[in-house]
């Protein structure tokens, strides 16, 4: 009875310290690729009538850099937590094109709000050298908006965001995704 009690006990003084342990502050890794899936999926191949409207934008693909190092890893994790609260902000107008999947970009929106709200501690992320990414992050996506104005939020004027969008995630899935938290690599 002894021997029960204390093996007993000692599984739940396990289980009660595995589940109080903290998360880490990192976005995850699937809800990354799932959000890419679902902007690649909503609205299929850039429409050729709408090939006169594309622009050429600057990706600042060093606002991604990462060197193995932890602060720099940490960097490009506040970048792309910053990216996710750009895209948040761009699809937050009411002028959403209704040509799309609208239960996909529905999933999609809530996907990159959730990812937003668990990864909040990123907003906190102290790096030395995040205002240099900022700046380019900044630049990138006021140019995005930019374009979405100009062309009064026409149906081309968001495929050339989604398209632009698209590249940024594949970009952070290829080349930054050691600093996102994987559940399970495939």
């Amino acid at each position: 009875m002894a021997i029960q009690t204390i093996t007993w006990m000692s599984a739940f003084l396990c289980l009660a310290q595995v589940f109080s342990m903290p998360m880490p502050c990192q976005l995850q890794g699937q809800l990354v690729r799932t959000t890419h899936n679902l902007l690649r999926d909503m609205g299929g191949h850039f429409p050729l009538e709408c090939l006169q409207e594309n622009v050429f934008m600057a990706f600042p693909a060093t606002s991604f850099a990462t060197s193995g190092a932890p602060q720099l890893s940490s960097g490009a994790a506040k970048a792309i937590y910053e990216t996710l609260k750009n895209i948040d902000t761009l699809f937050g107008t009411d002028e959403l094109p209704t040509m799309w999947d609208q239960p996909k970009l529905e999933y999609f929106q809530n996907i990159i709000y959730r990812q937003i709200e668990e990864s909040e501690c990123m907003s906190s992320v102290d790096t030395s050298d995040y205002p240099i990414r900022a700046e380019g992050l900044k630049t990138y996506f006021g140019n995005i908006a930019a374009v979405l104005k100009e062309k009064n939020f026409s149906y081309c004027a968001w495929e050339v965001v989604r398209k632009e969008l698209l590249y940024t995630l594949e970009f952070i899935l290829k080349h930054t995704s050691d600093s996102l938290l994987w559940s399970n690599r495939t």
